[in-house]
């Protein structure tokens, strides 16, 4: 005598190379008071503008994590600044395998500098304008 009996259970799980790939996060700072939950390329957006907010070598135990804008915002903006400036967005934009970026301008503004770059969602095949301002007198906004 038997203890189970075989049961035939339907596969109802799509394929692996079927499946949409979706990014799932969260942000208290993204100004949605009931839901905090951000997917696909506004969660890589985030990412990004955090990465923007922090100082070079505050987060601790990642001391490459950040910018050094932060740094230079007040030093005048010579070729040698916007060159420092372009290369550590270069590199921000670089160590995130979720996007490629392309024109990207560093410009004065009032009391700060701009970032504007076109970054593309690889996942997603999709543009979006990124514009980035630090303020020194209000920080970052974007």
């Amino acid at each position: 005598m038997a203890l189970y009996t075989t049961t035939n259970i339907p596969q109802t799980r799509t394929p692996p190379a079927q499946r949409i790939q979706r990014y799932r996060g969260f942000s208290t700072v993204s100004g949605a008071t009931n839901n905090f939950a951000l997917y696909d390329f506004e969660l890589i957006k985030q990412d990004l503008i955090n990465n923007f907010h922090v100082k070079q070598g505050e987060r601790l135990m990642n001391p490459t994590y950040g910018t050094v804008i932060w740094d230079l915002l007040f030093e005048p903006l010579t070729d040698e600044v916007k060159n420092l400036i372009l290369s550590d967005v270069n590199n921000i934009f670089n160590n995130e395998p979720r996007i490629q970026a392309s024109n990207i301008v560093v410009t004065p503004y009032d009391t700060g500098l701009q970032i504007q770059a076109t970054l593309t969602y690889l996942l997603y095949n999709i543009q979006d304008q990124l514009k980035i301002q630090f303020d020194q007198v209000n920080g970052l906004t974007s």
